[in-house]
Parts: structure tokens; C-alpha cells; sequence
């Protein structure tokens, strides 16, 4: 199926449903063992350092294959895709589950994030291809509030299986909803959706953008070793380099000229990075500080946590339905502007701040990142032309994993400063707490780029009546 759809019909909404839940089950167990990495680390004896690739590889395993899988999709099929994304990532948690070094959890966690960047390759391109263009802002916030659904009751039922069962059951937590949706797949959703130009796979630009991910994280998370400005440098070469290739390329892996047709479709892209790489190192570091700073248990780390989650989740679907009416320029602007507001209390926090205050700042975070995701996806979904949807979602949510990266190898940069290789106890408490502080304050300055250029961006689309 390739034309664009008239009207709504109940296959769509169906498959909405299964998009939805396959939307819950990725950000469910990628945040759930944020909670669970104290008891993690005391059992598997892994050091700072170590602890702080387990958010990141999933994320350096996202980030090279999300176009690849976005290309992938628009030729073989993006429901095909999205199936195999889940299955892989519920394969990883199993064997996550079985580790017995640290080693072994990052290897699976990149696996992982090999299934993660399919199912966010395909999911909001399904959408896309099964409801009419006046009608996509409702589907699109409800699939990142279950997103933010999947983030909000991540944390407390990490908390809660690693007390009651311990951290290896954390990565077991998507299997019973892992089953359902691959049952409807197969049986209750029939067709396939795909682009109607046939193009080769782009294998050598996939491997150029694979090694400039690399060289980037490696870059970013050694520095100031000579090794890794080395790196850092060669990065940028390898990003020039593959740029030109997709310039030049028949069959691109991405239509660079995408992101000169449109300004809109460009800056959006931009504050959508910015947002994000203020955005993931967060839940990893609270987690961190309310733990170790603060001496709470892993389930009440969680239930804190909660808050800036469950915002998101009752904001989203109201900000894609006003998307549907209202240009997306002022709401994703207002959400950069409540998330900044809430991370600057965020900054302020000390080893005595109450537990109240902590919780309606994560509240404001919340509500800024739910007013701001749902219109920006819109707008960028809406300038992707009807054959290349795939590689535009996969391209909006390369620019969502390019941000976390480069917010958690900077985080990562941070924790090496004022850790190094000590191992995590309550001794490195003050430790943390630079660190922490360290974050927050990159953080709102991405945050305070992203408000600017989401403001700068221009008249976006007057959505139909």
C-alpha cells in the first residue's frame, strides 16, 4: 500500500493501537534499567565509566542504524521492519537478563538499540501512511504519549522488580506486551506499506555514517586525550565525506537537498536535537542522585521520577489534537521555553532539597516536552514527501538519538572528570553532585538554543480545516 489514504478507516485505527503499544514498549526498557544500575553495578563490580555506557550504547546503536532502517523500510516494508525491530529488542532483553559482566549487558544493550532504532524508524511512518494529512496531529500525540507513557511507569517498575526480583528482571519487563503486539501483526493487520520507487540499499553510506557515529562518541566521551580530539576530528571529516556522498549518490541513503527545500523541515530538525540532548541525560543522572546523594531506595527514586513522565503523557495527545488546528511555531516554542523553566529549578537543587520541589520542576520539564514534541513531529512529518516518509521519520528520529548522544557522551565526559574509575557508593556523593550540576547547566544551554531557533524558524504549516 503506497497511495495516500482518503479517508480513516478501522484498520487504521487498529494498527494506531499496535503502534501505540510497540511505541510503550521501547522507551519501557531503555529507561526501566536506569533504576536498576546501582544494583547493576554492585553486583557486576562495574565502575563510573562503565555504568555510563549503558544509556549510551543503546543510543550509539540507534543512531547508526536509524536511516538504514528508515531506507530499509521504505523498500521491504515498514510494518516488516517494525516487526523485526521488536523482536530483536525483546531478544536483547533476554539475553541481558542472563549477563554476567558488564561487558556482556553493553553488547545486548546495543543490540537493543539496533531494535529501537527500527521500531522508531517505522512507527510514525505507518501513521503517516494510513491517516490523511488534516488528521495525523491526534494519532502522532497519542504515539508520543506512549512514549512518554512507556517513560513514565518505566522508572517505577524498575524500581519495583529490582527490589522485589532484582535488576535482571528489569529487562524482562516488555516480554508480555512484546507477545501481543506481534500476534496482531501477524493475524488482525493485514497489507504492507511501502515507497513506490525501487532503489538500491546505499551500503557504502550506511557504513560512512556508522563509522562518524562511532568516531563522534569516542571523541566526545575521551576528551581532552589527544586519542579522542583525534577522533573527534576525524569525525567531522567522515560527516563532510558522507554528506557529499548523498549529495552525489543515485540512490542516497538520505536526500541531503531535503534539508535545503525546506527551512522549516531543517529547524525543526535542529531544536528537536537540542531539545533531546538536554533531555535523556537526565533520568540517568537523577537516578544517580537520588540514590547515591540522596539515599533513596531504587523504587522511590522512581516514584520521583514519575512526575516529569506523567506530564508528558497527559500533554501530548491535547498538544498533536491542537496541532491539527493550529500552526506548531507558538506551542513547540512555549514548550522550549516551560522545559527551560524547569530545568533552571532543576539546577538549583543541593543535597537538602525537599522531595516536593524536585518532583514539580520534573512536572514543568514535563509539560514543556509535551507541548513541544507532538507539533514539532507534525510539521516535520507533513514537509516529507509521500515517498520518502520512512527516511523522514527516520531522519526526525536520528536528530532525537543524535542530541541524546551528544548530551550523554558529554555527560559521560563529565562523569570521567569527577569520577573516573571509582566504584559507585555513597562515598562519591559530592562527586555526583558536580557532575549533576555540570549537566544541568549544558543542559539549559541547549535548551536556550533550541527556544531561539524553534521561535526563528518561520511561518510553519497553517494546518486544514
Amino acid at each position: 500500500m503506497t497511495s495516500k489514504p482518503k479517508q480513516i478507516t478501522s484498520s487504521a485505527w487498529l494498527l494506531l493501537m499496535v503502534i501505540c503499544m510497540g511505541a510503550f514498549i521501547a522507551p519501557l526498557g531503555m529507561a526501566s534499567v536506569n533504576v536498576a544500575i546501582p544494583a547493576l553495578a554492585a553486583e557486576l563490580n562495574a565502575n563510573a565509566v562503565l555504568v555510563s555506557w549503558i544509556p549510551t550504547t543503546v543510543l550509539l546503536a540507534n543512531i547508526v542504524f536509524m536511516l538504514p532502517a528508515g531506507k530499509l523500510a521504505d523498500l521491504f516494508g515498514r510494518k516488516r521492519v517494525f516487526q523485526w525491530g521488536i523482536c530483536l529488542n525483546a531478544l536483547a532483553g533476554i539475553g541481558a537478563s542472563f549477563a554476567e559482566s558488564v561487558h556482556w549487558v553493553l553488547v545486548m544493550r546495543f543490540v537493543q538499540g539496533l531494535g529501537s532504532a527500527m521500531m522508531f524508524a517505522t512507527s510514525m511512518a505507518l501513521l503517516i501512511s494510513v491517516f490523511p494529512p488534516h488528521k495525523r496531529g491526534l494519532p502522532l500525540g497519542l504515539n508520543a504519549a506512549c512514549v512518554y507513557l512507556g517513560l513514565t511507569l518505566a522508572p517505577a517498575l524498575g524500581g519495583w522488580v529490582t527490589e522485589a526480583l532484582g535488576w535482571r528482571y528489569v529487562f524482562l519487563l516488555p516480554l508480555p506486551l512484546v507477545v501481543v503486539v506481534l500476534l496482531l501483526l501477524q493475524w488482525r493487520i493485514s497489507g504492507e506499506w511501502r515507497s513506490e520507487t525501487v532503489d538500491r540499499f546505499d551500503w557504502r553510506g550506511a557504513l560512512l555514517f556508522a563509522l562518524w557515529a562511532l568516531a563522534l562518541v569516542v571523541g566526545l566521551t575521551g576528551l581532552p586525550e589527544p586519542l579522542s580530539i583525534a577522533s573527534l576530528l576525524l569525525s567531522f571529516v567522515l560527516l563532510f565525506g558522507f554528506i557529499r556522498m548523498q549529495a552525489r549518490a543515485q540512490n542516497p541513503l538520505i536526500r541531503v537537498q531535503m534539508f535545503r527545500e525546506s527551512r522549516l523541515f531543517s529547524m525543526s530538525l535542529l531544536t528537536a536535537s537540542f531539545m533531546y540532548a538536554s533531555s535523556y541525560p537526565l533520568g540517568f543522572m537523577l537516578s544517580l542522585y537520588l540514590q547515591y546523594v540522596r539515599d533513596f531506595s531504587a523504587s522511590q527514586a522512581g516514584h520521583v521520577l514519575l512526575s516529569q513522565a506523567l506530564a508528558m503523557a497527559c500533554v501530548a495527545p491535547l498538544a498533536g489534537k491542537l496541532s491539527d488546528y493550529f500552526p506548531a511555531r507558538f506551542l513547540a516554542t512555549a514548550g522550549c521555553a516551560c522545559t527551560l523553566a524547569g530545568f533552571f529549578w532543576l539546577s538549583r537543587l543541593d543535597a537538602d532539597t525537599s522531595r516536593t520541589a524536585i518532583s514539580l520542576a520534573l512536572v514543568l520539564v514535563g509539560l514543556g516536552f509535551g507541548f513541544f514534541s507532538s507539533p514539532n513531529n507534525h510539521v516535520v512529518m507533513h514537509s516529507a514527501r509521500a515517498d520518502e516518509v520512512g527516511v523522514a521519520a527516520a531522519t526526525l528520529n536520528l536528530a532525537r538519538v543524535t542530541g541524546n548522544l551528544v548530551g550523554m557522551s558529554l555527560v559521560n565526559l563529565l562523569v570521567y572528570w569527577h569520577l573516573g574509575d571509582q566504584p559507585l557508593d555513597a562515598g562519591v556523593s559530592d562527586a555526583l553532585l558536580a557532575t549533576f550540576h555540570g549537566a544541568l547547566n549544558l543542559a539549559l544551554g541547549f535548551l536556550t538554543a533550541a527556544t531561539v531557533i524553534s521561535l526563528l524558524r518561520g511561518r510553519t504549516y497553517q494546518p486544514e480545516a
